[in-house]
């Protein structure tokens, strides 16, 4: 480890002291940040999972009405009614916080659901599909919404990860030292002192 570069005085020691206090203090917070935002990543990939494994229902739901609607009105037909089909989607930045920490994650507004082919040639099948793919898009808006926030949240964690470990393994352990050159230099000083002193004193007592 290495030492700051200060003069050994007992103004420095003060001042080496109060850094200390203040690095430590620093350290158990970030630590406390730190299993904060792990907590709830933990939580946010919890969440992952569930929504990953409603999708893969929700998809084969899905493809299975999609097959149905196909063999019900033709290959043909399913390509014709979706070609004419157009939703508009809006996706923009939503600005989240935990702990004062500003985490930003999108958000996907889903348009209304609304049938817009017509009756002649179609029959129940296609507005079920319908049905069914809308719930699996909202489905994929909600995982790109918690994805989005777990990767910066991750990546919070990282940066915290890193200043936690600053602290403990270069910055309290390089104040630690400075701290105690400078009490080995001002005690090596005041024996020093205390010899004068004495030799002094012996002196002076035998003038007497």
């Amino acid at each position: 480890m290495a030492r700051y570069d200060v003069p050994p005085t007992k103004s420095s020691l003060f001042q080496v002291k109060a850094d200390l206090g203040i690095a430590r203090e620093g350290f158990e917070l970030l630590e406390q940040k730190r299993e904060i935002l792990v907590m709830e990543l933990m939580r946010m990939v919890e969440q992952v999972k569930l929504l990953e494994h409603d999708l893969d229902k929700r998809v084969a739901t899905a493809y299975a009405s999609l097959k149905r609607m196909i063999v019900t009105v033709g290959r043909q037909s399913a390509n014709e009614i979706s070609a004419g089909i157009r939703f508009p989607w809006t996706v923009h930045e939503k600005q989240g916080r935990l702990m004062g920490i500003p985490l930003p994650t999108v958000e996907m507004e889903v348009p209304r659901l609304e049938l817009k082919y017509s009756f002649m040639g179609t029959d129940g099948s296609c507005d079920r599909t319908m049905v069914e793919f809308f719930e699996l898009l909202r489905l994929v808006a909600r995982l790109a919404e918690i994805r989005t926030m777990v990767w910066r949240l991750a990546r919070e964690v990282r940066k915290t990860q890193r200043r936690v470990n600053a602290l403990e393994k270069v910055v309290i352990p390089d104040v630690l030292e400075t701290k105690g050159f400078i009490e080995g230099v001002l005690e090596e000083r005041e024996r020093e002192v205390f010899f004068v002193q004495k030799i002094l004193k012996a002196r002076l007592g035998e003038r007497t």
